[in-house]
């Protein structure tokens, strides 16, 4: 029971809810003769949103009825005339609310004031009335100006300071606040400038706060009635009429400030006169470099009194240019200081002149010149302040300068008459007249193609100098330049050269120069003054083919193996100055000897500067057996010793001819290849064979695999010990042989094994069985193990003076190995377990209900009593 009774307590507030009307807090202190508006507002009903609302007054006896929303009858008597007259009247803001208004109110309206609302509800709940009380009290503020500045109008100068005051005070009976704001008319509205609130804290408008801080606008309170407005630095904004408006404030009944009357009082009427500031400069000026530029500024004002002038000289390169924009080149303050320059000087010839003096100009001092001149007075504390900023219309100054006069000449001394000749341009200026020491020259080169139709090229820049001779390279030849192969220099104060030390052909063309004269400003900045461009130089040279020409010689016609191979190489070439050869041989093997998938072998090597090196010679018994050297400028010998039957194939010399580059680099010429030297042994020794056989191809996952590689010999017998081989197994993981194959395991001839990396979890083994049986296993197969499987076997024989003599490499016809996957090892395991679980939860299900059935579903049966009789005996019956 304890737990439902706040509930309850809840129900019933929701459902004991209701209308509400609402008045302000009593009491409403109000100043005779002033407007009262005292609002009411419903809120909570039922019924239309707009709701009507009667008003009644006491004063301390019966109420009388004021007015009414909806009953136009509802005014008693003694009230009809003010209703009527609207002295007291209803002002709808919302449905749910009125304001109570009445224009003046007297002594005679204190008292109760009840807001009424008829019911619209369908049950009667909540407040329909509430009461407040008004007191009326006497009208005791007064405002006026002061009497010690009784007039009404004043004059002042821009930048002058004035002063305002005015008096207010109260008499009323309550404990009242003023609240004073000065407010300044120029314009259509009233535009408050700053106050001394009710609570005592000083308040600018925004347009006043920047001023209010700065200390320009003030308010002083002067006694306790008097109010007093100060302005420094007046400006013309502050043209207008001032005044004093008063507030009278009460705090009510909610702790809340309430206004409850106003006036205000026109202070004065201030004029602020302008100052008047005219800036003159002269018209518009031409003067030559080297001269002096003398400029006037004149500056007229009606300012009277205390004032100083500041005048500041700009400078700008465009006439539409901003002051922010333009450069000061110098300035006077209102003090008289002067900053310094040594080339531009500032003099004050009179109390109206200003005069600007620019020494030795330059072509950079075109432009516009402008003077600004501003007016300062002096404030009440001695600080200056400015009252008027005038700019004049800018200047116009064109320098004329003092153009050099020089010719400009090309021409070759040295021109190539073939590639890799040199070629030198030198650039002269001559004839120079108007330079002097403060001018200097820098050249640029051009090239420009030469083509036999009328295709327009465009000019390529080589490289520029910078005024400060920096050299600046083109995309074209930049590594060239680099390398040292263009060289650029200064060879005199008037001669520029370009040298390309080593021509090509895509040197050839047509080259000139640019010369420009650079003149120094007074910053020491250089800038270019006029350019000359030279007639172009053409560069040429007759072009005939490169030939090369290589011949092969065998200096012994008839070897066997295990000799040593020997042949030269001749090489003839024209139209090639002071060429070094290259020399590389190669050789051609049958395909089951070869190194590289085209059929070619590179062996050995020698280079323009003679320094050897084996390309792909991968014997490494043999690693000394080839010898490439240079008998002389044009003839190379190879030596091959111990020769063996794999060496079969033919030989080629392959020559390169280089010419001298650039920076002592080599450039190819012409590649050249000889004619073939064959190698063909003349020999009756054993023919090996080999084979792949496995008794059972076919294998499931996991188990082994066996794989025989069988060599066989024909012909000449040998004994086991003369003979030994090199075996690798191989798989091509495909039904088809267009894959790559995949090295499995290798065997040398000294019976070393190697295996190759297995990505998965079978393993190969390779043993020698017999002499010429290799046995490759390969346990625990997997579904990656299948595909086509063949081995490679080199063989050697040792000769009958004990060196051992390498065959060519035989392969063997490849076998196809095929892994199954045995079903019923696949499926033995998941079937036991499957019936295993099938079990088990039988027999669960099984003991589950029995349970049940047993001791929890399990009835109790009341058997019906049946009369238990005796049978009679027949005697009896």
């Amino acid at each position: 029971m304890g737990h439902r009774a706040p509930f309850l307590l809840l129900l019933l507030l929701a459902f004991c809810k209701g209308r509400i009307v609402r008045v302000p807090k009593s009491p409403l202190i109000r100043v005779e003769g002033t407007e009262t508006v005292i609002p009411c507002h419903v809120s909570d009903y039922d019924g239309p949103s707009e709701q009507n609302f009667d008003w009644e007054f006491s004063q301390g006896t019966d109420f009388v009825r004021l007015v009414s929303t909806w009953d136009s009858t509802f005014t008693s008597q003694q009230y009809q005339e003010r209703v009527n007259n609207g002295e007291i009247m209803l002002r709808r803001s919302s449905n749910d609310a009125v304001e109570l208004l009445i224009r003046s109110i007297q002594p005679i309206d204190q008292g109760e004031y009840k807001c009424i609302t008829p019911s619209t509800d369908a049950t009667v709940q909540g407040n329909y009335d509430a009461t407040v009380q008004v007191k009326v009290i006497a009208d005791g503020l007064t405002v006026s100006g002061s009497k010690a500045r009784s007039s009404t109008s004043r004059k002042l100068s821009e930048g002058d300071s004035f002063e305002l005051r005015c008096v207010a005070s109260t008499t009323s009976s309550e404990h009242t606040h003023l609240q004073v704001t000065w407010e300044l008319k120029n314009g259509p509205a009233w535009q408050e400038i700053l106050s001394l609130t009710h609570q005592g804290t000083f308040q600018p408008s925004p347009e006043y706060k920047e001023r209010y801080l700065s200390g320009d606008v003030r308010l002083d309170t002067v006694a306790n009635d008097t109010y007093r407005l100060s302005v420094s630095q007046a400006l013309p904004v502050d043209q207008g009429i001032y005044r004093c408006l008063v507030s009278e404030w009460v705090k009510g009944a909610d702790s809340s400030w309430q206004k409850i009357q106003e006036k205000n009082v026109e202070i004065a009427s201030v004029v602020i006169q302008q100052t008047a500031l005219d800036v003159l400069t002269a018209s518009n000026i031409s003067v030559t470099e080297r001269d002096s530029l003398d400029l006037t500024c004149n500056i007229t004002t009606d300012r009277s009194g205390i004032f100083q002038a500041a005048v500041t000289w700009y400078f700008t390169e465009s006439p539409d240019d901003t002051l922010s924009d333009a450069r000061v080149l110098l300035r006077v303050n209102h003090d008289s200081v002067i900053s310094s320059s040594t080339l531009i000087s500032l003099s004050h010839v009179d109390r109206n002149s200003y005069h600007l003096l620019v020494r030795d100009v330059g072509v950079e001092d075109s432009g516009y010149y402008f003077c600004q001149a501003a007016i300062w007075v002096p404030k009440r504390n001695g600080s200056w302040h400015t009252v008027v900023v005038k700019t004049s219309s800018p200047v116009s100054v064109a320098v004329a300068a003092l153009e050099p006069d020089y010719q400009v000449f090309l021409n070759a001394s040295k021109t190539p008459k073939f590639s890799d000749d040199p070629a030198e341009l030198e650039c002269r200026i001559m004839n120079t007249q108007n330079t002097e020491e403060n001018t200097r020259f820098t050249v640029s080169w051009y090239y420009r193609m030469r083509l036999r139709s009328d295709d327009v090229v465009t000019d390529e820049l080589l490289a520029t100098m910078d005024a400060d001779w920096t050299l600046q390279v083109g995309d074209r030849n930049r590594q060239r330049i680099e390398n040292g192969e263009i060289i650029f220099s200064k060879r005199a104060v008037d001669t520029f050269s370009l040298r390309i030390q080593w021509t090509s052909e895509a040197d050839k063309g047509d080259y000139y120069c640019v010369v420009s004269a650079w003149s120094r400003h007074r910053n020491n900045s250089w800038v270019k003054s006029k350019h000359v461009t030279s007639a172009p130089v053409r560069i040429f040279w007759a072009t005939q083919d490169y030939t090369l020409t290589v011949e092969a010689v065998k200096l012994k016609s008839f070897f066997v193996a295990g000799h040593t191979f020997e042949m030269t190489c001749k090489v003839s070439s024209q139209n090639i100055k002071t060429p070094r050869y290259s020399v590389l041989i190669i050789a051609e093997k049958t395909p089951t000897g070869q190194s590289n998938p085209n059929g070619v072998t590179r062996i050995i090597s020698l280079n323009q500067d003679s320094v050897v090196r084996l390309e792909d010679w991968t014997d490494q018994a043999r690693v000394d057996g080839v010898v490439l050297e240079k008998v002389q400028e044009n003839e190379f010998r190879y030596r091959m010793y111990q020769t063996q039957i794999s060496d079969a194939g033919l030989y080629r010399c392959m020559v390169t001819a280089w010419s001298p580059g650039g920076g002592g680099m080599w450039r190819e010429a012409v590649n050249g290849l000889s004619n073939p030297i064959q190698i063909d042994f003349q020999t009756s020794g054993p023919v090996f064979n080999v084979s792949v056989h496995s008794d059972n191809p076919t294998v499931y996952q996991g188990e082994l695999a066996d794989l025989l590689c069988i060599v066989t010999i024909e012909g000449v017998a040998l004994e086991p010990d003369d003979m030994s081989f090199d075996v690798s197994w191989f798989a091509i993981r495909s039904f088809a042989l267009n894959r790559d194959p995949v090295l499995l395991a290798s065997l040398d001839r000294k019976g070393l094994v190697t295996q190759a990396k297995r990505n998965w979890s079978s393993d190969v083994s390779l043993e020698r069985i017999s002499p010429m049986e290799f046995r490759l296993r390969v346990h625990g197969c997997q579904d990656q193990d299948f595909g086509n499987h063949y081995c490679s076997v080199t063989p050697w024989v040792r000769s009958a003076k004990g060196v051992w003599q390498r065959e060519p490499e035989i392969t063997s016809k490849p076998i196809f190995i095929s892994v199954k996957m045995d079903v019923l090892n696949a499926l033995k395991y998941p079937l036991l377990i499957g019936i295993g679980l099938a079990t088990i939860i039988g027999l669960l299900s099984c003991l589950i209900g029995y349970c049940s059935s047993r001791w929890c579903c399990k009835k109790e049966v009341q058997e019906t009593k049946r009369e238990r009789r005796r049978l009679m005996s027949m005697e009896m019956d």
